[in-house]
């Protein structure tokens, strides 16, 4: 299943310290060899300040207790500058951490950069430092500490390109620290920046919104309302645009939520035309499933993908996170997903047959004739499926069911109010962002 592992594609566009947790789960599937995947923790830590890891993982990966002399000196040097950065951060530090003082900070920066050189002696240097502190306590792998750094700089930064670069580091430690209704706050103030700011070129902000996209990925398969918040996202017309440009291998879990959420099927049909549109640029079993399923109506090749998908599903990073319950280990969005799918197969069955055998469903679903008959049962109540059981003939019958016009146009247009709120919100911040500008 390697040849469809996107940990590469994914870790081309993230911060190499998110790369990490990526590297873990591959290491505990053993998809790869471990001594590849010592040896890639080895070359991503070699850009990271976090030097005691990177001792531990030669040893381990040289099966020895030595370490080279780079490392050691490397080991001293980072030691004296956090020490040095610690000093000359000392006198802000002391002051963001009284409360009384905090307190007299106001929205306006202006101001505060005046009190603070003023009453404290605290001046732009001083503040570039917290910045500086900040990013290499995140380098050295403390992201509790970076996190509260780089908010507090933040508060007092002027500079926008240096602003956006510590909310870029916020997230990051956010993501990290697993603090998931953080980091979709701080990914929710970066995407508005994003679509608000003029960036010097249009690339330059299709890259922020691939960037956003794939560290989105991480929150998304772990927050508790993350299925929604992906399609929500990634369906807009300017990220669709972005996977398209630039990242299709993200239809994989644009993918995973559409199947997984009953709430959002409106949306498998934009979904398939999307995955058709790209499917010579990028398709794996998933995107596979779907054009199988609702595209050439092929049963035994949905069948077929499905099982793949499992497996794509198991040895996914984001998807195959696993729940210990006892001595059982579990994988929930595989099952949901296979229940899904499962569900999408019965009722595309449905609609393009008028009768059905009840046994040959049974073997299939590896069911008693009386299991598959109330599952089937439930199924078309659940479904809404015109239909009846014929207990004579142990068959399903499927009644013609022609859509009404009106429905069609409900259909149509269920999903233009929150496109039309879009397109509003869409023009009208980058407007007020260029008065502000202008002011």
């Amino acid at each position: 299943m390697a040849e469809h592992d996107l940990t590469a594609r994914m870790a081309g566009q993230m911060d190499c310290h998110l790369v990490f947790p990526l590297l873990e789960f591959l290491q505990e599937r053993a998809l790869y060899a471990n001594k590849e995947i010592l040896e890639a923790k080895l070359r991503l830590l070699s850009g990271t300040n976090m030097v005691d890891y990177a001792m531990d993982i030669h040893k381990s990966l040289h099966d020895t207790d030595e370490v080279p002399d780079d490392m050691v000196r490397r080991r001293t040097d980072v030691v004296s500058r956090l020490r040095a950065l610690d000093e000359a951060t000392a006198p802000i530090v002391s002051f963001l951490q009284n409360q009384q003082l905090v307190q007299e900070l106001r929205p306006d920066k202006q101001y505060n950069l005046h009190m603070l050189q003023d009453r404290f002696q605290i001046g732009p240097e001083q503040i570039e430092t917290l910045y500086q502190f900040a990013k290499f306590q995140f380098d050295c792998g403390n992201y509790s500490d970076a996190a509260v750094y780089l908010y507090q700089y933040r508060a007092l930064c002027t500079n926008s390109e240096r602003s956006l670069s510590a909310l870029w580091g916020k997230l990051a430690a956010e993501i990290l620290m697993q603090n998931w209704d953080v980091a979709l706050d701080e990914l929710n103030r970066l995407k508005e920046i994003i679509d608000s700011k003029n960036f010097s070129s249009p690339l330059n902000q299709l890259q922020n919104r691939i960037w956003l996209m794939h560290w989105s990925i991480f929150i998304f398969f772990n927050h508790e309302n993350g299925r929604n918040g992906i399609i929500d996202l990634f369906f807009q017309d300017r990220y669709l645009n972005a996977i398209q440009t630039n990242a299709p291998h993200l239809l994989r879990y644009l993918a995973t939520a559409v199947v997984v959420n009953k709430r959002r099927r409106n949306m498998l049909k934009e979904l398939i035309k999307v995955i058709q549109q790209e499917q010579h640029s990028y398709k794996d079993p998933i995107t596979e499933f779907l054009e199988c399923l609702y595209v050439n109506y092929d049963f035994d090749g949905a069948q077929q993908k499905l099982i793949e998908c499992e497996q794509v599903i198991l040895n996914d990073p984001f998807l195959g996170k696993r729940i210990e319950e006892g001595n059982f280990v579990t994988v929930p969005l595989r099952d949901e997903f296979l229940e899904n799918a499962r569900l999408f197969i019965f009722e595309t069955y449905c609609r393009i047959h008028r009768c059905i055998d009840i046994g040959m469903l049974s073997q299939k679903l590896n069911m008693s004739y009386d299991e598959a008959e109330l599952w089937i049962m439930n199924l078309v109540r659940n479904s809404k499926l015109d239909a009846k059981i014929d207990s004579v003939s142990g068959t399903l019958i499927m009644t013609t069911n022609h859509v009404n016009i009106h429905e069609q146009v409900i259909e149509s247009l269920k999903n233009l109010n929150m496109r039309t709120f879009l397109l509003a919100k869409n023009i009208v911040e980058p407007a007020q962002a260029a008065q502000q500008a202008a002011r």
